[in-house]
Parts: structure tokens; C-alpha cells; sequence
């Protein structure tokens, strides 16, 4: 209590101007119509400022909330959409009368939303975390995708949680293929810049051509056919070469990443089991 007074004391003359300033800026206000006028048009702009500011702040927010709906949708409709392709392309009539679906069994797969919360881009060995785990049916070795193209592939998976390694991860080498040609070889990260990646085993006999599609090959259980993953950047060989030096612009850019579509091929577990059993025989 005595410090507070002293405090009082030691700044009274300060506090008695400020109640001074108070009391004659209200009197000029009150009392002239010009400064009134424009005392309170300076505090509406201030009102409509801090307004503004409030309503982006909640906008903010609620535009998080919408990404999270909105990629859900797309998801389902995706799963949809997936599922009405593979009808009409495997559409066959046994007779005239009757009408046989039969789906390709490597198409048959769903699409599993989820939300990138953590993500590395500037280590050697980068890793996705995202927010969904084995209670949404999530589990190792499925195929990640977003809407620009490739992302990884699942490695482990909690309750609620699971960890990606991504394609600029170089223990994980994707199956890819020329979108013109078929000409397949496999995409690897070289550890440096996360926009790009390195393929290998294209022969020198192989046209290409600056800005070639690279897409997944369908070569593996892990990503159907189709999925982009690129655009050739720039390619190299000298005569001694048998293969390319080819640099692909990544068709995702990780560092903007936010939702993904975990792919969750049907037929998974009965395409393994059938291969070991061929290689034990």
C-alpha cells in the first residue's frame, strides 16, 4: 500500500494532465460541431478497422474447419466416382438379356481422408504424421495420395495416428512409368531439394521430352495406375551411358501439404498371401 501511494505521489503531476487532456477533448467534442464530427468519424474507422480484424480472425478459423469438411467430401465423392468407373469400364453382357459387372480386382480400392498434422521437408529422412490411425482402417504399406498427385507410403500406424514416409525420403523408391510411352523406371529422392527427384533405369534407347508426365505404373499393390507424379525437369547421358540422369519436378509440393487420401486397396491381403505362397513353392 505504501509503494502504491508513493507511486501516485512521484506521477501525480503526469496523471493530472492526463485528466486535464480528458476533460477538455470532451469539452471540445461536446461543444463544436466540426471537431465532433470528426472525433466520431476517426472512431468508426477505428470500429470498422477492429472489426474487420476480428471477422478475419474468426473467418481464419472457420475456413480450417471448412478445409477439413470440404476434404472429407471429396473423399466420399472420390470413392464414388472410383467405384462408378470401374463398373462402366468392366460393364459386359453374358446375353442379351442379362448384364454382368465384374470390377478389375486390382482397381478395387477406397479412398481414406486425413489431415497432415506434421511434416518434414529439409531433413534426409523426412516423415508425414497424420491424424488418422487403425480405427479408421488405416494400416503399414498403404499408398498416400493428395489432389496434386504421389505422397508415400504408410510405414506405422497407432490408435489414432500414423507416419508417412514420403517420396523425398530416399528409403522408399516409387514404381512409375511415361504417361505417352509405358516406359517404366523408379523414382528416387537424392536427399537434396524436396521440389524434386531423381528416376532411374530408363534406357538410352527411350525418347523423351522436356515436361513428360510421370504416372504410378500399377506395378505394385501400393498405388493403382495413374496416380501423376511428375514432370521430367531436365535429362542427361553421355555416350558411355546405357541409362538417363533424369530430374522430375514432383507433381506435390510438401511444403504446402495439408490434406491426403490414404488408398486402401481391397484386395491387398489376398494378393500377398498368393505371392509367398508362389515363392515357398
Amino acid at each position: 500500500m505504501k509503494n502504491l501511494i508513493n507511486f501516485l505521489i512521484q506521477y501525480s503531476v503526469v496523471f493530472l494532465f492526463l485528466f486535464l487532456e480528458v476533460i477538455s477533448v470532451t469539452l471540445i467534442v461536446k461543444n463544436q460541431d466540426y471537431q465532433k464530427s470528426v472525433f466520431l468519424s476517426s472512431s468508426n474507422s477505428v470500429a470498422s478497422t477492429m472489426f474487420e480484424w476480428s471477422n478475419s480472425v474468426v473467418e481464419f478459423f472457420k475456413l480450417r474447419t471448412a478445409n477439413d469438411n470440404l476434404s472429407e467430401e471429396n473423399t466420399a465423392l472420390k470413392n464414388q466416382l472410383v467405384k462408378l468407373q470401374n463398373q462402366l469400364v468392366s460393364l459386359k453382357k453374358e446375353t442379351p438379356d442379362s448384364i454382368h459387372f465384374r470390377i478389375p480386382p486390382e482397381m478395387e480400392y477406397q479412398f481414406i481422408a486425413a489431415k497432415v498434422i506434421k511434416c518434414t521437408t529439409n531433413k534426409t529422412l523426412n516423415y508425414i504424421t497424420l491424424n488418422k490411425g487403425a480405427l479408421d482402417g488405416i494400416k503399414p504399406d498403404m499408398g498416400v495420395v493428395s489432389d496434386e498427385g504421389v505422397v508415400g507410403i504408410v510405414k506405422t500406424v497407432s490408435t489414432k495416428f500414423s507416419v508417412v514416409i514420403p517420396i523425398i525420403n530416399p528409403k522408399i523408391e516409387i514404381s512409375c512409368k511415361f504417361k505417352r510411352s509405358n516406359y517404366s523406371g523408379g523414382l528416387l529422392w537424392n536427399g537434396e531439394d524436396s521440389r524434386y527427384a531423381n528416376l532411374n533405369d530408363i534406357a538410352r534407347h527411350v525418347e523423351l521430352a522436356l515436361g513428360d508426365t510421370l504416372i504410378t505404373s500399377g506395378l505394385t499393390s501400393t498405388f493403382p495406375e495413374g496416380i501423376p507424379v511428375g514432370n521430367i525437369e531436365d535429362f542427361k547421358i553421355k555416350t558411355s551411358d546405357a541409362y538417363y540422369k533424369i530430374k522430375v519436378k514432383l507433381a506435390v509440393d510438401f511444403r504446402t501439404l495439408s490434406h491426403v487420401k490414404v488408398i486402401n486397396y481391397l484386395n491387398y491381403q489376398e494378393q500377398k498371401d498368393l505371392e509367398k505362397k508362389s515363392e515357398e513353392q
